[in-house]
């Protein structure tokens, strides 16, 4: 709670110094009050009980306790600031924003969580946004928090070169380096507790979007040095690096003037931390045959699709339906109860009384696929939400 009170006392001097600014500059407060209930008819990790994520489903029999809880939440609630100010080198923008979904060492509290904190000025842009990899703009229109887990959705402090802007769109970015790892069969061994990550240089990424009257197509790319150094006197020399590189082919097509196809595929390896919902980058090969290091780190192989069908029935009532995936190429290091394959589904009803007021009723299910042990688990979820939207602009 200090922490929330800490970071509201900064907007409120961040917005005091932003009224004493030229007259011509602008200044736009949102944000959203929101509230979601619902049923979960099977379990899943108490950390993520208002989200649906296949990573965190039970990866053997009742590792969360009791199937059929009811939750509520605010957590989706936000508040932001958008400002504009006239230079002579073009409009300074700058975002800042959070909500309240604790992730992180703050996993399953109700507390403080930057969403931007951006600014851009002609062809630069810096800080934290969206990585160029990603395409927020093919996130359906749901209710659900965390959203389908094939999508590719990662936020990253960054530095961006955008030479074109406009009906066609490129962009350069070179963002903040890590990656993750999982020991698997191996994680108790002495071995592996002298072996530490290295992030020498940036990931590099980029985007291209052509924009026209039946929507966008855009292609991304990523790529990545991923390294990691042995600093023990053990018998074997574990230190190793991999290029983790991924695409992403993503679109919004308009069908009629009512319904809009959002589709997306992602292709890599070793870019999981850039996917909405996926696992370690790095997994265990084992390579008996090196009596130096019997083991290796591999880039895991990754491959996820979304598509979605927004509906618009009339000007207050809309629906979504669609399904995603993930899929992971799993290494023969890791334990037999790694995830290996996750799947998500949706569909809802909203209606909007007011222009500023959205409330709905969205079903969800999805389930988790281990690599080799043959478990299966799936989760089906009932959520209400109520979410009321307000925006000032104040010259």
């Amino acid at each position: 709670m200090k922490k929330f009170y800490l970071t509201l006392a900064m907007c409120l001097a961040y917005f005091s110094l932003l009224a004493q600014q030229d007259e011509q500059s602008s200044i736009i407060i949102n944000g959203q009050i929101m509230t979601d209930a619902g049923y979960n008819f099977n379990q899943i990790n108490p950390d993520y009980f208002d989200v649906m994520r296949p990573t965190q489903l039970p990866a053997y029999k009742n590792q969360y306790g009791t199937d059929g809880n009811v939750f509520f939440g605010v957590r989706q609630s936000m508040l932001g600031f958008n400002t504009s100010t006239p230079t002579k080198y073009g409009p300074l923008t700058v975002r800042f924003a959070f909500d309240l979904f604790g992730v992180g060492v703050d996993a399953g509290q109700t507390t403080f969580h930057l969403l931007y904190a951006y600014a851009e000025l002609g062809k630069i842009g810096f800080g934290h946004n969206w990585s160029l990899f990603c395409d927020f703009d093919g996130f359906p229109n749901i209710v659900e928090y965390w959203g389908p887990t094939g999508m590719s959705l990662a936020k990253n402090p960054q530095l961006r070169y955008i030479p074109l802007n406009g009906r066609n769109r490129l962009a350069i970015a070179l963002e903040r380096p890590g990656a993750s790892n999982d020991w698997g069969i191996y994680r108790d061994r002495i071995e592996i507790t002298d072996v530490s990550p290295k992030f020498n240089l940036p990931d590099l990424s980029a985007e291209f979007r052509v924009t026209r009257d039946w929507g966008y197509a855009e292609i991304a790319g990523i790529v990545r040095k991923i390294e990691w150094v042995d600093q023990g006197n053990e018998p074997f020399d574990l230190s190793g690096k991999a290029v983790g590189w991924g695409f992403n082919l993503s679109t919004n097509l308009k069908l009629g003037e009512k319904d809009l196809f959002i589709g997306q595929t992602i292709f890599g390896e070793g870019i999981q931390n850039y996917m909405n919902d996926a696992p370690t980058d790095i997994g265990i090969q084992n390579d008996f045959g090196n009596a130096n290091a019997p083991i290796k780190g591999v880039t895991l192989p990754v491959f996820g699709y979304t598509a979605y069908l927004n509906h618009q029935w009339n000007e207050k009532c809309s629906s979504v339906i669609g399904y995603s995936a993930v899929e992971i190429d799993n290494s023969n290091g890791q334990s037999p109860d790694a995830f290996r394959l996750g799947r998500y589904a949706s569909t809802n009803f909203l209606y909007k009384p007011l222009p500023n007021l959205t409330s709905g009723i969205e079903l969800q299910w999805i389930e988790r696929e281990n690599y080799k042990d043959g478990w299966t688990a799936s989760a089906t979820k009932i959520q209400i939400s109520l979410r009321y939207f307000f925006s000032q602009k104040i010259k």
